[in-house]
This record gives C-alpha cells, sequence and structure tokens, in this order.
C-alpha cells in the first residue's frame, strides 16, 4: 500500500475515517473528504499523518458533478496519480418503513444525489487516473439494507440496492485496469446510528443482534474498514461483488 493514491468520500467520520486511518497506517496516501466538517476531517488527516501515511483534506458535495471533478483535480495536482476510490459518502432520512407520508420527493433526490448518483459521479470524474494506474480498485459501500430492504427508511434502502446493481453495470465496463466491488455493511456500532434510531432502539437492536446472529457480533467502523481495504490491496480476481458484513444477520 506504500504511496497508494486512495481517495475516502465522506470521512470526516465513521467508516470512511477507519478506513482513510488503516490505509495510512500502511503507508497509502489519502484524501480526506468531507462536506461540511472540516474541523472533523482536519483531525483525521491530523491522525493519519501521525499513523505514516500522506493526507489531503478537500471539500466536496459529492451529489455536486463540479465538486467531484474538482475533488479528482486536487488529488491529481497533488500526487499525480489515483489508485483506488472509496465512496463511502452516504445520506438518510430515519423513517418507518410503514410511515409513506414521512418520505417527500425531495427525499428521494436527495439519498439518490448523495449514495447513488454521487458514487457514479466520483467514478467518471476519476476513471482516467483510475485506469491510467492500471491496477485500480474502486469499492462502493452500499448495506445490508440494499439486500434486505430493511433499513432506516425505504429510500436509503432503494439506494443501497441501486448502489450494488451499479456496482455491477461499472465492474462490466471498467475492466480489466479497474476492479468494482461493494460492502455491505449490517448494523454498525457508532454515535450516526445511536442518534438516528435513539439510543433505547439502538441498544436494543444492538443485543438482539448479538445473541441471535451466528457470529455474535456486530460490526464496527474498524471492521468494515478491513474489508475495504482487503478489496483494495487483495482480491485481484474479483470484480462486480458485494460483500455482506453482517454476522450472519441474513441467515436469520
Amino acid at each position: 500500500m506504500r504511496q497508494t493514491v486512495c481517495i475516502v468520500t465522506g470521512s470526516s467520520s465513521g467508516v470512511g475515517a477507519a478506513t482513510a486511518r488503516l490505509m495510512a497506517s500502511r503507508g497509502a496516501r489519502v484524501v480526506i473528504n468531507y462536506a461540511r466538517s472540516a474541523d472533523a476531517a482536519e483531525a483525521v488527516a491530523a491522525s493519519c499523518r501521525e499513523l505514516g501515511g500522506e493526507a489531503l483534506v478537500c471539500q466536496a458535495d459529492v451529489s455536486q458533478d463540479a465538486d467531484c471533478r474538482r475533488l479528482v483535480a486536487q488529488t491529481l495536482a497533488q500526487w499525480g496519480r489515483i489508485d483506488a476510490l472509496v465512496n463511502n459518502a452516504g445520506t438518510t432520512k430515519f423513517v418507518a418503513h410503514g410511515d409513506l407520508e414521512g418520505l417527500d420527493e425531495a427525499d428521494f433526490h436527495n439519498i439518490y444525489g448523495v449514495n447513488v448518483i454521487g458514487a457514479f459521479q466520483m467514478v467518471r470524474a476519476a476513471r482516467a487516473a483510475l485506469t491510467a494506474s492500471g491496477c485500480a480498485a474502486v469499492v462502493n459501500v452500499a448495506s445490508i439494507a440494499g439486500v434486505k430492504g430493511v433499513g432506516s427508511s425505504i429510500a436509503y434502502a432503494a439506494s443501497k440496492g441501486a448502489l450494488i446493481t451499479m456496482t455491477m453495470s461499472l465492474a462490466r465496463v471498467l475492466g480489466p485496469e479497474i476492479r468494482v466491488n461493494a460492502v455491505c455493511p449490517g448494523f454498525i456500532e457508532g454515535e450516526w446510528l445511536a442518534e438516528g434510531m435513539g439510543q433505547a432502539v439502538y441498544d436494543q437492536t444492538r443485543a438482539y443482534l448479538r445473541a441471535k446472529t451466528p457470529l455474535q457480533v456486530t460490526c464496527t467502523a474498524e471492521t468494515v474498514a478491513e474489508s475495504i481495504l482487503s478489496f483494495i490491496d487483495s482480491h485481484s480476481v474479483v470484480t462486480g461483488q458485494h460483500l455482506v458484513l453482517d454476522g450472519g444477520h441474513l441467515l436469520l
């Protein structure tokens, strides 16, 4: 991984930050991207440098094509190449699935704009540089919601299902120079999910999954990052696949 250049979108916290730190610990050059959380992004970059990697902080809203192209241009201006892209930026609205009135057209556009269109625009902007790398990897951070159809909202689950499908579509046309895969985490421990679900529901759900799933575990940002890294650093004959990280939740 030494001097591998990787863009990680939405990397000021959570899975994105954990991925950036893990890659930096292996000697990678990492682009820390944020939309609004500048201070948090700078803190992640500082930790990446302490771990032995290089870091570049770039503001960009991936739902905006011009921002995606600027992010790629800044990366190339800094390091002259791009070897990996992790499409981690995502958004949702927590709405019970039975509450159909709880989602409107704007909610769908906002969620799809980041979760699906944003990932596509980042791949499109980085395609030439990734192709020039010769052995590049794109990892899309989807969700078990896209496989199971259950998540923070129907719009979110649908967007992650679309991202899984797009992973296959892109893999068909970007090889052999670029591999495209997706990770689909289940319940991820952390403040973001606790705030969205509410602490009581979060605690109940975590306890249930730890008791009932075959492996009796739930994901952390760090365990998801490990799987993302594996798609970048190994699995050289794998493309168009999605890996479910759920401790066996789908088997219930």
